[in-house]
């Protein structure tokens, strides 16, 4: 199951392809869906429990929380909705696009990908890009 709070955040987005994209992503990767929250919230909010859970006093778009067991995906991916729009103005893109780009990076994590190091963080990114190609196929 996916869970999507805060959504009075997002103007116009479509909720229901969102969460049969994921479905598939998890689907693509082999893996069980178990029950995936994602969190639309501000920068304050982010920020806060990037200081108080992972030690981090910095901004950032997405924080992902992993729940998951075995092969069984399950977490908390919160998302600065004010970090998603400055990302898409600096990388000329569509909020739409930077949102899905955000959601589907938080996904990444709780299914075993990291951005630690220069390869996995580009191995991260063509996963990302990989599946954007594929959100009109997957959302239906």
């Amino acid at each position: 199951m996916i869970v999507f709070q805060n959504k009075k955040l997002l103007d116009d987005v479509d909720f229901l392809g969102l969460s049969n994209w994921l479905k598939q992503v998890v689907i693509q990767e082999k893996k069980i869906l178990g029950e995936i929250v994602c969190v639309f919230c501000d920068d304050k909010y982010l920020l806060e429990k990037n200081i108080k859970y992972l030690n981090h006093d910095y901004l950032t778009d997405v924080i992902t929380f992993n729940y998951c067991e075995d092969r069984t995906v399950s977490g908390d991916v919160l998302i600065s909705v004010e970090r998603v729009r400055e990302n898409a103005k600096s990388y000329n893109v569509s909020f739409f696009t930077e949102i899905k780009r955000v959601i589907v990076h938080g996904l990444l994590h709780l299914l075993g990908y990291d951005d630690k190091t220069n390869s996995s963080k580009k191995e991260m990114t063509e996963k990302e890009d990989f599946y954007l190609n594929l959100y009109d196929d997957f959302r239906r």
